[in-house]
């Protein structure tokens, strides 16, 4: 499988990083939304960050250009038809995901691959709702994309030898280190990381320490770059509760049970560094 142009669907922060990993390796990448605003916005992003690393050194205004030269908006998602490989980076909502895998099933070719972003949900289960369950796979990021070097290649269950060699390699050649992980919920990386991150909650919610002091320990006593809180606050709040109710439904643990005060900071709409206010205030 001869991967050259793919469709990454989503322009939000992971979708825009994926796009703009792909157009430096040498693919040619379409960045596709629910608008033309949504795509534009995505773009700006990675001009940015490509004007960024001119500024720092890292980049050249000639090899700047080439990289752009690569990434173009595609407004319908019928131009799916004209890609070898999709790479799905929407919401992170089982209905959502189905339904566009079953609108890109119809639209692309039969040899193309259909690859999920996702950072809890099982791959099968997106799988079985296309006529093509050998061709779904799922490619894991991490969060901010250009910088961190992993991804996690989940095989689902009718996943085929040579679908995720394709993907593997594709990985390789992105700049990443793939890692093979089977389709169990929350994968590795979140399975490990979301309970720690509402374990610290629940010490929060249950008064044994304050926000900065359990943020403290766990960077001077466990050599870790971000507390558990602030990573929670640029993940996103929202999302850390999504994880750990996939865990909780997928496991049936109560270990895995998300803790009170995440769900209400949640519903307060305090959802971190994007909205502003998390377990830290962003504003100013």
């Amino acid at each position: 499988m001869n991967i050259q142009t793919i469709m990454v669907v989503g322009a939000g922060q992971m979708g825009s990083g994926i796009v703009q990993v792909a157009a430096a390796s040498g693919l040619k990448v379409l960045l596709h939304d629910i608008s033309i605003g949504v795509i534009d916005k995505g773009l700006t992003s990675i001009d940015k960050q490509l004007s960024r690393a001119v500024e720092k050194g890292g980049l050249t205004e000639v090899r700047k250009s080439e990289i752009r030269s690569r990434i173009g908006p595609a407004e319908q998602l019928e131009h799916a038809e004209q890609v070898d490989l999709v790479i799905e980076a929407i919401s992170e909502n089982m209905g959502l995901k189905t339904s566009l895998f079953q609108k890109l099933d119809a639209i692309c070719t039969p040899k193309t691959i259909l690859a999920s972003n996702t950072s809890s949900l099982p791959i099968t289960e997106i799988a079985a709702v296309t006529q093509r369950p050998a061709q779904v796979i799922g490619m894991h990021f991490m969060n901010p994309v250009p910088v961190m070097p992993l991804v996690e290649v989940i095989r689902g269950l009718e996943t085929s030898q040579e679908v995720f060699e394709a993907v593997y390699k594709l990985s390789e050649r992105l700049g990443k280190t793939p890692v093979e992980v089977k389709d169990f919920p929350g994968f590795v990386s979140n399975r490990i990381l979301m309970p720690m991150i509402n374990e610290a909650i629940f010490t929060v919610y249950e008064g044994v320490a304050s926000v900065e002091s359990v943020d403290t320990v766990m960077k001077l006593g466990m050599k870790h770059p971000m507390g558990p809180l602030e990573l929670a606050d640029f993940i996103g709040l929202d999302t850390c509760l999504s994880i750990m109710e996939v865990l909780y439904d997928g496991f049936k643990d109560s270990k895995y049970r998300p803790c009170p005060l995440l769900r209400k900071y949640v519903k307060a709409g305090r959802l971190g560094r994007k909205s502003g206010q998390g377990f830290y205030s962003y504003h100013g």
